[in-house]
This record gives structure tokens, sequence and C-alpha cells, in this order.
């Protein structure tokens, strides 16, 4: 039977026999468990005075210390299972002192490390494994760019104050981040991972990022739940989210934390796994809005299933915006609770439901919507009309009349035709504010005489006032007779009516109106055809839109 190097400490031998059963190897002072403590996001300089407790200052001595160079031994050339048993790692409490050095290599093993420490950063470049969990450990780094796991890559509740270099990584199954607190490097990154590959999902519930988390051109096949994640900007780097060009198969979770307690609370314990903490904290201190302080960019980004982005704050500096241009979806949800403080640009944007609330958005001309179609809208609260067109005339830029038809398509296939016409009324007004001076005037008649087409119920009454005023004035001013003797009886109301309409004979032409009374009759006339003209127009404009 092999046996343990001779020169290997009485912990490390016994932690090869637990090897080559596959069964689990406790270091802990209280092996029963009880509630390992955990970062408080409220209170981050609290002390931990737990001994087990692998975030606190509490030394651990020999007896639960384990070198790397011994558990690198078992991971890439350690012994042969005893029979009827799979080998494996499985390491709770310990410290883990030098560089665990892995890259390169082919980890065989399974290896499950629990509320361990290591002194140094824990290197996988290039390795390939089957599973890898690191449960609730503290590690300065951790370096596994290219990575190849067949299974999970799990690193939840994790502490990592150097960050995480995952780049062109190829993730199996799932990558697991729940409630894990990630530092800069030298570049300003928490999680470095372009060019990253998860065949199943990537869960970063409550993760907390001190820097950015870069995720571009990364591929994943299920979903990508952000809830409750605290992501904070440095200023080596002002990005909180950088992941242009981004592929979700499924669904983009940018919102509030769901879970009923919260990590290091006292009454609060969880597997580290993304399941929901038991606690008896109210409500209101349970849920955590997803929160990101500097830009967040997800620019060509596919989604495939739905982006949704609820119970969400972006607190965004001058110059940062929350970056949406080009992404792909049938489905965009944006229901802050609080509007982003900078920009959402929207440019070039496709989605299918456009699921939102008026509340959501920036003002004061923060929105980027050239050249952003949607199929469908779908309010999550009343969004009015008039809502709608503040909407369109809080965008960024110059005047794009394509967004104001867009809308009015949308409101047309959902039914709502008159929402649809006064979308097309305020694009016209928009529109007057960009031309010249003269094209203004003539822009303000129209708009006076009819809405552009949109009011034809205007020219009516128009006309209705002309044919009153020149009632009034033929009343005041009575033409003289043609001929004495065949003269009709005279009537002001129907001798206007006859220059107001001037194609009806109402028997009133035996009368001679004067010089003055002549360019009445002829202004009369000649608002007449404008009105007559324009009414019918609008009418046939309706009514081919209709």
């Amino acid at each position: 039977m092999e046996q343990p190097p001779s020169d290997w400490t009485p912990v490390e031998q016994a932690l090869w026999e637990a090897f080559r059963s596959g069964r689990t190897y406790d270091l802990r002072a209280d092996p029963s468990g009880g509630r390992p403590a955990l970062p408080n996001p409220a209170d981050e300089e609290a002390e931990h005075e737990d001994e087990d407790d692998p975030f606190s200052a509490h030394p651990w001595g020999p007896e639960r210390t384990v070198r790397a160079e011994a558990l690198a031994r078992l991971l890439l050339d350690g012994p042969e299972a005893r029979p009827g048993r799979v080998a494996a790692v499985k390491l709770v409490g310990a410290r883990i002192t030098g560089s665990l050095i892995l890259a390169g290599g082919t980890v065989r093993p399974y290896l499950e490390l629990r509320l361990c420490r290591f002194d140094q950063p824990l290197r996988l470049s290039e390795a390939s494994a089957g599973t890898i969990r690191l449960v609730g450990c503290v590690l300065p780094r951790l370096e596994a760019s290219r990575l190849s796991t067949e299974g999970d890559l799990h690193l939840a509740r994790c502490e990592i104050p150097g960050g995480a270099r995952m780049t062109d990584a190829r993730i199996g199954t799932d990558l697991l981040l729940n409630q894990t607190v990630l530092g800069p490097d030298d570049h300003g990154r928490a999680l470095s991972a372009d060019g990253m590959s998860v065949h199943q999902d990537m869960e970063a519930e409550r993760l907390r990022c001190t820097g950015e988390l870069s995720l571009r051109s990364t591929r994943i096949g299920g979903r990508l739940s952000l809830r409750g994640a605290q992501l904070h900007s440095v200023p080596a780097n002002p990005n909180a989210i950088n992941a242009a060009r981004i592929t979700v198969g499924h669904t983009l979770y940018l919102s509030g934390s769901d879970d009923d307690g919260w990590v290091g609370s006292p009454t609060a314990y969880a597997s580290g796994y993304g399941e929901p903490l038991c606690s008896t904290a109210d409500a209101s201190e349970r849920q955590t809005p997803f929160r990101a302080h500097g830009k967040v960019r997800l620019s060509d980004g596919r989604f495939d299933n739905a982006c949704l982005i609820s119970d969400a704050e972006f607190h965004l500096g001058p110059g940062e915006d929350l970056a949406l241009s080009r992404i792909q979806t049938p489905e965009l949800r944006f229901t802050c609770r609080t509007p982003p403080t900078g920009a959402v640009t929207l440019t070039r944007a496709r989605v299918g439901n456009l699921v939102d609330s008026p509340d959501s958005w920036p003002r004061d001309h923060h929105i980027g919507l050239t050249g952003f179609t949607y199929e469908s809208l779908r309010p999550a609260d009343p969004f009015t009309a008039d809502q709608r067109i503040a909407w369109l005339d809080g965008s960024s830029g110059e005047y794009r009349p394509e967004a104001y038809e867009q809308l009015a398509a949308a409101l047309r296939r959902d039914g709502a035709d008159e929402d649809a016409r006064a979308v097309l009324y305020a694009k016209q007004r928009r529109r007057r504010r960009t031309l010249p001076l003269p094209g203004r005037f003539w822009g303000h008649l129209q708009d006076l005489a009819i809405g552009y087409g949109y009011r034809p119920g205007r020219a009516a009454a128009w006309l209705v006032l002309a044919w009153a005023a020149g009632t009034w004035y033929f009343g005041t001013h009575p033409p003289a007779p043609l001929k004495a003797d065949e003269v009709p009886t005279w009537s002001p109301a129907l001798y206007a009516l006859s220059k107001v309409l001037p194609l009806v004979d109402l028997g009133q032409g035996g009368w001679n109106p004067g010089t003055t009374g002549q360019w009445v009759a002829s202004a009369l006339v000649l608002t007449g055809w404008v009105l007559a003209t324009t009414a019918v127009a609008g009418v046939t404009r309706l009514l081919q839109r209709g």
C-alpha cells in the first residue's frame, strides 16, 4: 500500500488518507460546523471572534496548516483510491501555505475547499479539471485564465482582495460567485473574464466588487444572474460593468435580491450556493437592490430570452452612462425604482417587448433612442401618450423623426390609434423647432389651423368663425343693391356664407358690397378655400392612417 511521504506533517499525512477514501478532512476547532461568520456588508469593520472563521484575524497554527506543495501532489499525482472509493480532496478549515500552482496541469480528482485560508494566490491558468469548489475561502488572488473544467467552478462566499483573472476560461457547467467579495487588481479590475465561456448558468448574486466586472465577449449558455450585486468602480477604471458583446443564452438579471436575509447577520446562515438565508429581519432589510457605481456597458449584447433591469440603481457620474446600444433581446424590462443619474443609451437596439414604467427613465435629455426599434409596448405601470411623448422629447441629440414614427407604429399595432395620432402630431411640433424662421412661422399657422392635419376639426371651427365675422360685418355694413327693382331679400348670414363657400349659390348675388366689402369678401373666399382644402386633406390623412 502506497504511503505518504515521510517528510509530510501529521496533518498532511492524514489528508493523504482522507484523499484515498474520498472523505472530508475537517480541521476546524468545532467540526460540528456551527454557523461560520461571513463578511457583513453592513459592517465591514466588524471583528470576527470565531476561531473557525477564515475571515477573522484569529491565528491558525500548525495543527491546521497544509502546505501547497502537498495539496498539489494529491491533485496532480495523488495515490490510487481505496477499493470501492473515489479519491477526492475535501478539506475544511485549513490554512494553505505557499503558492498552490496547478497551472497547466490536469486535476482529475474532485476538489472542494471550504472555509480555508490561502497565504498566496491560487494559480489555475491553463489547467484542466473536473469540478472545483471553493466555498467561504479567503485567497489573495485567483489566476485562472484559460482554465478548462468539465463540471462546475464554485467560488461562492469567498473573499479575493486582489481580484480574479479568468480570461478565455471554459466552464463545463455552472460558474457560481454568489456572495463573493472581490477587490481590484493593478488595472482596476475585480473580475477579468473576457472571452470566458460558461456552458450553463453564471450566478453572481449579492456579489460585491470593488473594481471593474469585465465580461467582454463572454458566452453564457444559460442565465446570468447579478441579483443584489453591489458594484463599485475605482479611480483607475471608471467601469462598474464592461460586458460589451456578451451573449447570454437565456436571461440577464440586473435586479434586486430575493433572499430572505443578509450575509453576516447574527441570525443568518446559508450554504453558500445562492440558497435563501433564514432570518427574522424585516422585509425592507432583507431586500437588496442591484447597485452599480460607475459606467455600465452592455453594448452589442445578445440576450436570447430577456434582459431584466428592475429594482436596480445606477449611480452615474459626469460623462458616465448605462450603455445598451445595439443589444438584441425578445424582451427588455426597465423598471427601476429610481431613474439612473446619468444617460441611458439605446442607440440601434432591437427589442421585442419593451416593459417599462415612466419613472424609470432619466430626465433632461439623457436617453439615446436613435435607431431604437421595438415591436410592442407592455408598460408595467400606466404610461400615458403624453408621458410617452415626453420620453421621446427627453431623448438626447438632434431631432430624429424615426423615434416618433416607431412609437406611433407600436401604439397602432396595439390598437391605440388616437395615441398614435398624438405622437405624430408631437413629431411635427418637435420638427418645427428645427426649422428656420419662415418655416417655423408657416408651421405655427398649420398647427393653429388644422394641427398639421391631425386636428381637422380645427378647420371647421375656423370656417364657423370666418362666417360669423362676415355675418357681423355685412350686418353692420349692408351693401347697395345692383338693381333696385330686382334685388333679393337681404340676409347678411347667407351673404357671408356664400363668400366662405363660394361654390354655393345662396341667392345673394344682387348686392354690391363696395370697395371695402369687396376686400372683406375676398378675404372670406380665400379663408374658405384654404380651410376647406386643408380640412379635406386632414380627413383624408386620418382615413389613410386609420
